[in-house]
């Protein structure tokens, strides 16, 4: 079952991709430099993923992003508030030249434990980002997509899929837009 999951995981991020691929890659160094500054942030979050259910926890807060290597890197910096009161997180953007891919590493400070990245590339101004994960002891794909993307706004939402990507479920929805100074 693993392997399945494995071969579906690099069935998604090859999808669409023409055949000699790796020569047309482009440089996408540059491409979350929209990230860059403090953002007031609205996230929904769903309580119980995969479950069957589809109740959703709603904050608000700051998210602050700054350049780390000449933003070859970034560290985000998450502040929110909601019903069951303070909650934070940091996330470490790191880009890999030579694949031309984006990892995504996220820790929580409930737990201070970093999850698995989620790694991935922009394309027609939409990056979307994967990894594996266990969910409820099962096996999942995780779907970050960074999309909408505006000078003063953007939208963040990771999707979970625990039939190998034939469907997904927002688990985490993040409409940001730019505090001005």
């Amino acid at each position: 079952m693993k392997l399945l999951l494995i071969a579906a995981f690099c069935a998604l991020l090859l999808a669409g991709q023409p055949q000699g691929f790796a020569a047309e890659l482009r440089d996408g160094a540059h491409d979350f430099d929209f990230n860059f500054g403090t953002w007031h942030t609205h996230i929904r979050r769903q309580t119980k993923p995969l479950s069957g259910t589809s109740a959703f926890v709603e904050l608000d807060g700051t998210v602050t992003v700054r350049k780390v290597w000449d933003g070859r890197a970034q560290l985000e910096e998450i502040e929110t508030n909601g019903p069951n009161g303070h909650w934070e997180g940091m996330t470490l953007f790191l880009y890999n030249p030579q694949a031309h891919q984006w990892s995504q590493t996220f820790a929580d400070s409930s737990n201070g434990m970093l999850q698995p990245p989620t790694i991935g590339s922009f394309k027609d101004g939409k990056g979307e980002l994967y990894a594996q994960d266990i969910v409820n002891g099962r096996t999942i794909l995780i779907r970050g997509t960074w999309s909408d993307i505006k000078p003063d706004s953007h939208r963040y939402e990771e999707d979970y899929s625990d039939d190998g990507g034939k469907s997904w479920e927002p688990v985490f929805i993040a409409d940001l837009s730019r505090v001005k100074p």
